[in-house]
């Protein structure tokens, strides 16, 4: 199931020049973007709304064994803002479930970036930066549907459990470090929140998503 939505990531195209700037904002978290951006759905779908509080719009995740991701098709210089930036919380982990296997590969909140490498869907390169229930930050491992793609653990529950935290990561740096690829531009990101393979139930949130140069 996991693949297929790999596919749906790997399948993103650029349609559009970027004015590139020392920030770039990703989502923006309101209800007309929710109407555009492209929907992935794995099994049922998660269930996805807006909401804000005193810093801004953002997203809530819900999935109780259901799967689905929100694409977006952005171009981001690596080279002038290499460092993805998260504001996030997860208020219902998933905790006592096997992140590395098929069986336990789900996660209250993730942030892929896609890299297109060849010419079909599956022989591109994504980084899937988790907010993990289970491991602890900095450690990694190939997913277990497609070894295209790299689970990066950039928060979890262990330490920050239903409270918000904000990340930074240099990806970049991170795509020679997990792919050994030099990668100078991405071509999207996304979202996913899903619980299809434990059947548990996850409330995650998403905020302030964006690249910047420092």
């Amino acid at each position: 199931m996991f693949k297929k939505f790999l596919v749906f990531l790997f399948t993103i195209n650029v349609i559009s020049n970027v004015t590139y700037a020392e920030k770039i904002e990703v989502f923006k978290f309101n209800e007309e973007e929710l109407q555009t951006l492209k929907v992935r759905k794995i099994k049922k779908l998660t269930d996805y709304s807006i909401g804000s509080n005193e810093n801004g719009n953002y997203l809530k995740a819900e999935a109780e064994g259901q799967a689905s991701g929100l694409g977006k098709e952005i171009k981001i210089d690596l080279n002038k803002t290499p460092f993805l930036n998260i504001t996030w919380k997860v208020e219902k982990n998933l905790f006592g479930i096997n992140e590395r296997s098929k069986k336990g590969h789900d996660y209250a909140a993730r942030v892929f970036v896609i890299k297109k490498t060849g010419s079909t869907a599956l022989s591109n390169r994504a980084i899937n930066y988790v907010f993990s229930s289970n491991e602890n930050i900095g450690e990694f491992w190939t997913s277990p549907f497609t070894k295209k793609s790299i689970d990066f653990v950039l928060a979890t529950t262990n330490i920050n459990d239903n409270e918000w935290v904000s990340v930074k990561t240099n990806v970049k740096n991170d795509f020679k470090k997990l792919h050994n690829l030099n990668v100078d531009e991405l071509n999207g990101v996304a979202i996913m929140s899903d619980t299809d393979n434990s059947k548990m139930k996850s409330i995650a949130y998403y905020q302030n998503i964006f690249f910047s140069s420092e």
